[in-house]
């Protein structure tokens, strides 16, 4: 008999068990939850609330939920190019309306689930004044804020200073970070003195956060109408969004300093 014989008939007896092996053969995968796993994409703002709401859902519900934070843009782009997620919590509704005018979205699926508020933020107590004054009288270096071009939080942030006359002159001092979380931690680590964030991320579950901030008044900047939308058929993300326009689901993203549509 020869070798390459052999060999054939060895892989013969062995391929049904690589078959059982692999995650789409018959049986749950090692360490699958009983109710699913579903794939949440997240604009960079409502990653908090959007944790708080997982851990409470997923406390009375078989099953785990994947967070994936990034900008509004980025993820759209990354949906367009086949990422495996299984619902969109964006910033705003354009994207949201693109996915479902492009048939990418389960019809009858999108809500807006909260009106984001913008808010000037420092860690150093007393440096930005209830009027945002601070922004005129040019006491920094830095001024962090999300990319206008891909993060709705920095198109309002851009909207506020050319309502205030300020964007030519603060322009070189700008820290434009991919995301509102990124403007958040550019601030927090100090590379930044202040910076124009989502008021979610100074006011978490009622609770302000140290230092020093500037709610911005709505007139400023358009206003930032964010949608979520299901974009397959996965039963478990399908039962959060659910519960997330639920009276609990609302009563929690308005702790996180949302207001609520």
């Amino acid at each position: 008999m020869s070798l390459c014989f052999r060999l054939s008939s060895w892989c013969r007896r062995l391929l049904p068990v690589l078959l059982l092996a692999l995650p789409w053969a018959g049986g749950a995968p090692a360490g699958e939850r009983p109710g699913g796993e579903a794939r949440i994409a997240v604009a960079a703002n409502f990653a908090p609330a959007l944790r708080a709401l997982v851990e409470t859902f997923e406390a009375h519900h078989d099953g785990r939920i994947a967070i994936i934070v990034g900008s509004t843009g980025k993820l759209y782009a990354q949906i367009h190019h086949g990422a495996p997620f299984d619902a969109l919590f964006a910033a705003d509704e354009r994207r949201p309306v693109l996915l479902d005018n492009e048939g990418r979205a389960r019809a009858g699926s999108r809500f807006t689930y909260a009106i984001g508020r913008l808010a000037l933020w420092s860690p150093d107590a007393g440096r930005v004044d209830a009027a945002g004054r601070v922004l005129s009288e040019g006491r920094f270096r830095h001024l962090a804020i999300a990319n206008p071009k891909l993060a709705p939080y920095g198109r309002a942030a851009q909207q506020v200073l050319e309502a205030r006359g300020l964007w030519q002159m603060l322009r070189p001092r700008l820290v434009r970070g991919e995301n509102v979380g990124q403007a958040w931690q550019f601030v927090h680590s100090g590379n930044a003195e202040l910076g124009f964030v989502a008021l979610s991320q100074v006011r978490q579950q009622g609770q302000a956060a140290a230092g020093s901030h500037w709610v911005v008044p709505q007139v400023l900047y358009a206003p930032i109408v964010q949608q979520a939308v299901l974009l397959t058929d996965n039963p478990l993300a399908a039962n959060f969004l659910r519960f997330v326009q639920g009276d609990e689901g609302r009563a929690m993203i308005a702790s996180f300093g949302y207001q609520l549509p």
